[in-house]
């Protein structure tokens, strides 16, 4: 698939094949030893599957990320609209340059401005695994050799606690919203719904004898992106009782409504907590509906439940999450370890006594 000839002008050219029957690609060197190097690495990067072609090999990052929007629109209205937004910063930070180009520092340096443009870490490491996911892609489409982005490059997503309101900032918060969005809280804060699955919860999806609410779609009418978001939750009588209080009251086919018959939407509720949330105090400034799933996590904590059960209740994908996100909240973490290590000391102590007290 390879070879080396000699040209009338006493040049080198070095020539291949990248597959068999395709495009024959070449070039001339001065010396013998420099196309036979040439051909070495090439042939080294085709067996080792590293191998980009040199005219796709000038593919920029903003043809690329156009391209690669385009196969990410099977996607969800949302999800590809969040997608279009990280897009968006990364063609402003690498659009006319070259795939292979853009190395580990430059996506470090990157970052590193991100972060002191002022943007969250959150959003900053949100960023960062959109261009690993997009250059990632472009591996895997040969036309880029390896992903500039790793653990390495990674910023980190920041460790921010969340705030947990008290029982009585919760029922403060019920009382201060409109009627018809009462419900929405006893959702969040009890069942631990996130916004638009409060909103996309319908009556057929509440079983009031058994107390079982069962999400099945989320706000405009679209199925939960997850099985694990789908699975039944318990919920008590007394709180079956007020849902079901409030269906009676508004008559809608929805759990939280409108106030006039028809669904609610979360900016509705979104904007009837901010609304609402001046007028409990202690709560702070930027506090939201998905806030009262803390509540809800706090709650089940601090009642003596497991991991795994509070996993469940809040639908988590894994237990990793729920630590990562709750696990300040499990009382008397380092009481208990003091008190494990103190037993094991006061034992030995005891043993040196009774020793002397023999002799």
């Amino acid at each position: 698939m390879s070879s080396i000839s000699k040209r009338d002008n006493g040049s080198w050219l070095a020539r291949y094949r990248p597959t068999p029957g395709g495009p024959q690609k070449t070039r001339s060197f001065g010396r013998k030893v420099d196309a036979q190097r040439w051909l070495d690495e090439t042939t080294a990067k085709l067996v080792t599957g590293s191998y980009v072609d040199p005219k796709t090999a000038k593919t920029t990052v903003e043809h690329w990320c156009a391209t690669w929007l385009l196969g990410y629109a099977t996607r969800r209205a949302s999800t590809v609209r969040q997608a279009e937004v990280h897009v968006a910063q990364i063609v402003t930070a690498f659009g006319p340059m070259p795939l292979g180009s853009v190395r580990p520092s430059t996506v470090k340096s990157w970052t590193a401005k991100l972060k002191a443009d002022g943007l969250a870490d959150s959003y900053v490491y949100a960023l960062h695994n959109r261009l690993s996911q997009i250059m990632s892609d472009a591996v895997h489409d040969g036309i880029l050799a390896r992903n500039p982005c790793s653990r390495r490059t990674s910023p980190g997503a920041g460790s921010q606690r969340p705030y947990v309101a008290t029982t009585d900032q919760v029922w403060a918060l019920h009382d201060a919203v409109p009627g018809h969005l009462q419900s929405a809280i006893l959702l969040g804060a009890f069942v631990g719904l996130r916004t638009a699955e409060a909103c996309g919860l319908k009556v057929s999806d509440v079983d009031f004898m058994r107390g079982v609410v069962s999400p099945v779609l989320q706000w405009p009418g679209q199925e939960l992106k997850t099985e694990i978001s789908r699975t039944p939750v318990p919920i008590p009588t007394e709180l079956a009782l007020q849902l079901s209080a409030s269906v009676a009251r508004w008559g809608s086919e929805y759990v939280v409504t409108d106030g006039v018959g028809g669904g609610s939407a979360p900016w509705a509720i979104e904007r009837a907590i901010r609304s609402a949330r001046r007028r409990v105090v202690g709560l702070p400034a930027d506090f939201r509906y998905h806030d009262l799933r803390h509540y809800l996590a706090s709650l089940l904590i601090g009642s003596g439940l497991d991991v795994k059960v509070v996993q469940a209740r809040l639908r988590h994908a894994s237990a990793k999450t729920t630590l990562d996100c709750y696990g300040h909240l499990w009382p008397d973490a380092d009481e208990s370890a003091r008190a494990a290590i103190g037993a094991v000391l006061a034992a030995r102590a005891e043993d040196k006594l009774r020793t002397l007290a023999r002799r």
